[in-house]
């Protein structure tokens, strides 16, 4: 079978989805243009602020994907690539894809708050403490990792380091140019037309000038730009590198597509399907958990209803953005799984334990792209920078979710810290900069990431609980929604107990710890959200008899 076969088809489902089931969800969550959304009515200059679809687009796709759609389906094919395939299709259109618009178009209908103010509002403020919590321990936890990436990966490769400090300076450019032109029609095309150019520019330009620093130096600066972006309007900064950097990734697909087209390449891997693994266990909930960004994942709704609900323009663009955003993923996943299937079994398992997913993803998709008579090297070296590129956005986009998190934590709260925390976004920020560096200086991140996959959709699962009595108390039958989210919590909480078990056994007692708090987590939740509407339902029931 061609891999142009297996490109067409998923190419054709995805699109069929957005314009039919697509169309389905969109009237349940009855969406219309005549409710004035967050960003008009809260209108700030700095968080929220009305942005073209195509820009809120660029910004919640460049902060979603990341590596995520590429690292999760090249490890998950250990089970076969067939499993990997479906899953990534139908959990994006029939879970990630509601997931992601769902969290949204509640954030939107709640002043563009978190799922944890929407937790608040429809369970509980008990709730909303648990949820923020673990959703705020999460979002350092992920900081953390990632600026140590990036640290990494800026000292192992230099001019990724300066190409990336390129595009910041860009990014403010485009920003406060755009800005100053937002009243001509045509500028924002012809800025958009010029800040590609120059991005792609900057690409090489950057690999000619290496900037190089040391580790702890490198920590430092990454953390010092998280806090300028996370407080920092929005409109100069995070928006216009996210828009830009989102043509990396349309670059990377569209160059991916017609790279198969040209080279035409057979799929080699064998169709068999492995129920389990040596390093991954059973097929089930590993599966499941692995692929997250590509088919669903619970970062997803952290970003949903934290930036990017904020910078809604009209009600409607939410389809484009939340539910095209995941399918645009869902493909992106489709094309990682595409740039290692053409290699055997053997050759696929070798490598990835010798180079690891995201090489391994670069030397298959560099090879494909190659077909263009472009040169090998310089098509692996734009794979893995697009891939390093995405990683900041990763860093920037949560510290700012983080701020937003600790800032509805205390919004309620009486003591004079607390009010200031949640009324100060400098302060927060500090907060949420000073405890990633103690988890960082620690060490304690790289103990704590294995449980990341399984603790990431579990979010997912409680984003679909919360949009779900949401739903049920707009009198909207939630069934779309509720088949996913009993889905996940059935895989979320049988890959804690596991995780749990596993670790216990290997005296991994902090890990083991983590995952069975997180497992009564589930429970108090859901416990929570079943007492809120059976309280909603009694004056109903006592009505009717």
């Amino acid at each position: 079978m061609q891999l142009t076969y297996l490109f067409v088809l998923s190419a054709v489902i995805l699109t069929g989805a957005y314009f039919t089931y697509g169309k389905y969800v969109f009237k349940k969550f009855k969406i219309t243009n005549d409710n004035i959304t967050p960003s008009h009515r809260l209108n700030d200059g700095v968080d929220y602020i009305p942005s073209k679809p195509i820009v809120v687009l660029g910004h919640h796709f460049a902060s979603i994907a990341g590596a995520g759609p590429i690292v999760g389906p090249i490890i998950a094919i250990t089970f076969g690539w067939i499993p990997a395939v479906i899953w990534i299709l139908l959990g994006g259109i029939f879970f990630g894809a509601v997931h992601d618009l769902g969290s949204m178009v509640a954030s939107l209908r709640n002043d563009g708050k978190s799922i944890g103010v929407i937790i608040q509002n429809n369970i509980g403020k008990s709730g909303k403490r648990l949820f923020i919590l673990f959703s705020f321990s999460t979002l350092i936890l992920i900081i953390a990792v990632f600026a140590d990436i990036i640290a990494k990966t800026f000292i192992n490769n230099p001019g990724v380091a300066s190409a990336s400090i390129l595009f910041i300076l860009l990014a403010v450019a485009f920003g406060f140019v755009n800005k100053r032109s937002a009243h001509k029609k045509s500028a924002f095309a012809i800025i958009t037309v010029m800040g590609v150019i120059l991005m792609y520019f900057f690409v090489y330009v950057g690999m000619q000038i290496p900037f190089a620093l040391e580790y702890q130096s490198w920590i430092y600066v990454l953390l010092a730009y998280a806090f300028i972006a996370s407080v920092a309007p929005v409109s100069m900064l995070l928006q216009p590198r996210d828009y830009l950097n989102s043509f990396l990734l349309y670059g990377l697909i569209l160059a991916a597509v017609i790279g198969v087209f040209v080279a035409n390449p057979t799929i080699v891997m064998d169709t068999e399907i492995h129920v389990s693994s040596e390093t991954l266990g059973f097929i089930f909930p590993v599966l499941f958990v692995t692929i997250a960004c590509g088919a669903i994942s619970g970062f997803h709704s952290l970003v949903a209803s934290g930036t990017t609900s904020k910078q809604i323009d009209r009600e409607e663009d939410v389809k484009l953005v939340g539910y095209g955003g995941m399918l645009i993923e869902s493909f992106l996943a489709i094309i990682s799984v595409g740039a290692v299937i053409v290699l055997s079994r053997s050759d696929y398992m070798t490598r990835l334990a010798d180079q690891g997913p995201v090489p391994l993803f670069a030397d298959g998709l560099g090879a494909i792209i190659s077909a263009m008579g472009v040169n090998q090297t310089f098509a692996v070296g734009f794979v893995a920078l697009t891939v390093s590129a995405f990683a900041l956005t990763t860093l920037d986009t949560c510290t700012r979710l983080a701020r937003f998190t600790l800032q509805e934590y205390f919004e309620d709260v009486t003591h004079p810290v607390g009010k200031k925390i949640s009324q100060n976004r400098y302060l927060s920020t500090f907060v949420v900069v000073v405890l990633s560096v103690v988890l960082l200086q620690s060490g304690g991140f790289s103990t704590l990431w294995p449980i990341f996959g399984s603790a990431n959709q579990l979010l997912a699962a409680l984003a679909l609980l919360t949009i779900s009595v949401w739903l049920i108390r707009k009198k909207v039958n939630p069934t779309f929604v509720t088949i996913p989210m009993f889905f996940m919590f059935t895989v979320t909480l049988s890959s804690l107990g596991l995780f749990a078990w596993n670790n216990f056994r290997q005296e991994s007692y902090t890990l083991s710890v983590i995952a069975a708090i997180l497992f009564v987590l589930s429970f108090a939740l859901i416990f929570l959200a079943k007492k809120s509407l059976t309280k909603e339902l009694k004056p109903t029931e006592m009505a009717k008899s």
